[in-house]
């Protein structure tokens, strides 16, 4: 058994199925922080022959009905396959491909495993991703979603009853369900983070579109945006040294919603250039929500991210 253990592992070392090491993006948050949102933006510009996606829903243990007879909500590592997840996370991170299960959050079922081939960049997304050592180590780059909470449950509230088939009150009632598990098991990944993004209004402009306030930690080589940060674009963003909940010192890029398009867009541009590809647009899919609302602070978001990931690739 040894030998055949031996050769099975010479095997898959010399295939010509193995690939080189992919740059993995870990995107974590509560439920309805906007973790879809951000990585299909990224996933859509870098396109599916370079970059795979994986939600970590999918690792669930059980179906909708059976959830509602146990003790604990999804937000709980119990209901999840944590010691799968790990392992393809790490067969990921290694260049190979695995068959991970699927979860199905219009239906509430567990369906067909499908096949993910690791592309050039690989980003995944979920309640859970940095939950344990193991999984924190497989990735380059780690990022929390943070949005206030009463964001947060209008969110939820609005994509459950669109999307899921839940009522108002059901999801009123999951959210004051979770709220145990939340800050036992999804919040602390904040502080494991490389990057923490907070979507929120500014006081005293009530209505007007979200901010966002990006937290840059020092735990990997941040960009140095001396150079984007001009008087051009000051009314739209702004940087300065901080201190975290923790205490530690980090460096806070504050991101405007309520400037006029025209700054937005002057302000996205100017980072595209400096961390994208100055020699193409930016990527219709970035700042989208959905077909008809678009955000200028997300789509700078999701530049630094993409920067990090191409980075990484170098």
């Amino acid at each position: 058994m040894a030998g055949k253990t031996v050769r099975i592992r010479r095997a898959g070392a010399s295939g010509s199925g193995r690939r080189a090491r992919p740059v993995m993006l870990a995107v974590a948050g509560d439920s309805a922080a906007g973790k879809s949102t951000i990585s299909a933006g990224i996933v859509a510009a870098l396109g599916p022959d370079r970059c795979a996606h994986l939600s970590t829903d999918d690792y669930l243990r059980h179906d909708r009905v059976e959830r509602r007879a146990l003790p604990v909500t999804p937000l709980h590592p119990d209901t999840h396959h944590i010691p799968i997840l790990e392992q393809h996370l790490r067969l990921l991170a290694g260049g190979e491909a695995v068959l991970k299960p699927v979860y199905d959050h219009r239906s509430g079922r567990l369906t067909r495993p499908e096949l993910v081939e690791p592309r050039e960049f690989v980003i995944v997304d979920g309640l859970l991703p940095l939950h344990t050592t193991l999984a924190r180590a497989c990735f380059d780059v780690t990022v929390f979603l943070d949005p206030a909470e009463d964001i947060r449950r209008h969110w939820k509230l609005r994509r459950d009853t669109t999307t899921r088939g839940y009522t108002p009150d059901q999801v009123l009632a999951e959210l004051a369900a979770r709220e145990a598990d939340a800050v036992a098991f999804v919040r602390p990944q904040r502080g494991r983070a490389d990057i923490v993004v907070r979507f929120a209004p500014i006081p005293g402009r009530p209505g007007a579109p979200l901010s966002a306030e990006i937290l840059l930690r020092a735990t990997i080589p941040q960009p140095d945006l001396a150079g984007v940060l001009t008087h051009e674009v000051s009314q739209v963003m702004h940087l300065r040294l901080a201190r975290d909940v923790d205490g530690r010192p980090v460096d806070s890029l504050h991101v405007h919603g309520y400037v006029p398009p025209e700054d937005g867009a002057a302000a996205v541009k100017a980072m595209w250039e400096a961390f994208g590809d100055p020699d193409s647009g930016v990527p219709e899919f970035f700042g989208r929500i959905g077909p008809d609302e678009y955000s200028a602070p997300l789509a700078i978001t999701q530049i630094l991210l993409l920067h990090h990931l191409l980075e990484g690739a170098r």
